[in-house]
């Protein structure tokens, strides 16, 4: 009698915990639930309509948004450019922030803290005081690209960096590079510390190599690290919008715009919700498709 009293109040006190959690986590889910499911669920259905600022919800087209995407050119040119800018941007941050974080993480607490500081303050400083250095860096006057160029010799007269085609898009990942690096540098220090020293140690009493100890011991152990900086990186470059607001607007002749600002040409210039939801779809479900093939491939190594 007194084991079944025992294993009753058990199964009340496990009730009573687990109401207690569910309480605890309501704020947090209804937020989750109003500003992330429900628009996504939004977003979804109004990119099967035609719906426009004039007409509110708009009218069910079925996938005729999907089919006119594919046959825009101007979308075709942005998802080229998106996924341009993802290939470079995403294998050269990781390589130069592990290259970075691996030599200055020997070094001495003040000097690896110092640099830490100078990778990192393009982060916090913000896109819009950062878009703004780099606009006058690469002004086709005035600018201090042009003028250290010219008085080098290394080209002849000042080149319109954000105004030419050849170049324009160069730029914007070059200082979408600048503005990535800095959380991977600093994620990469903290992951070589973790790394088990015991086994570098063995390794490099064995006879192994520095390469060898990198590639066989200390690249195992911060895999988790790099899987994290890959799928952030992804996302970021997949998401780049700021700059190109900012610099270009998209141009010239449509050579820097991206899936992204071409979503928010469609919806706030030409009022075409239902289409740049459309858009929005396709750019989520490309960030997850690849998300998942870093997934499947850190988890294969």
């Amino acid at each position: 009698m007194a084991k079944v009293k025992q294993q009753s109040m058990s199964r009340e006190l496990a009730r009573r915990e687990t109401i207690s959690g569910y309480l605890f986590l309501l704020p947090s889910l209804l937020f989750f639930i109003v500003f992330v499911v429900y628009p996504m669920i939004m977003c979804v259905f109004t990119s099967l309509t035609d719906a426009t600022m004039a007409d509110g919800g708009g009218n069910f087209i079925g996938l005729k948004n999907y089919v006119d995407l594919f046959q825009d050119p101007i979308f075709r040119k942005g998802l080229l450019n998106t996924v341009i800018i993802v290939v470079v941007s995403v294998p050269t941050v990781c390589a130069f922030s592990l290259w970075v974080g691996a030599r200055i993480y020997n070094m001495k607490m003040w000097a690896c803290s110092a640099f830490r500081v100078i990778f990192y303050l393009p982060v916090v400083t913000g896109s819009v005081a950062v878009t703004v250095v780099w606009k006058w860096i690469y002004h086709y006057y005035n600018g201090i690209l042009n003028f250290v160029g010219t008085n080098l010799g290394l080209w002849e007269k000042n080149i319109n960096w954000l105004g030419d085609p050849k170049f324009a898009l160069g730029c914007i990942i070059l200082i979408l590079f600048t503005t990535s690096v800095g959380q991977p540098i600093v994620l990469y220090v903290s992951a070589l510390g973790n790394v088990d020293h015991t086994l570098v140690e063995a390794a490099q009493v064995d006879g192994a190599t520095d390469l060898q100890v990198f590639w066989k011991v200390k690249w195992p152990q911060i895999m988790p690290t790099t899987l994290y900086i890959l799928v952030i990186t992804t996302i970021n470059s997949f998401q780049c919008f700021a700059l190109i607001q900012l610099l270009t607007s998209g141009g010239p002749n449509h050579a820097t715009d991206t899936v992204m600002y071409y979503i928010y040409y469609s919806a706030f210039t030409l009022y075409r919700y239902g289409y740049a939801n459309a858009m929005g779809v396709i750019l989520a479900l490309c960030i997850a498709a690849l998300s998942a093939v870093q997934f499947k491939l850190a988890k294969t190594d």
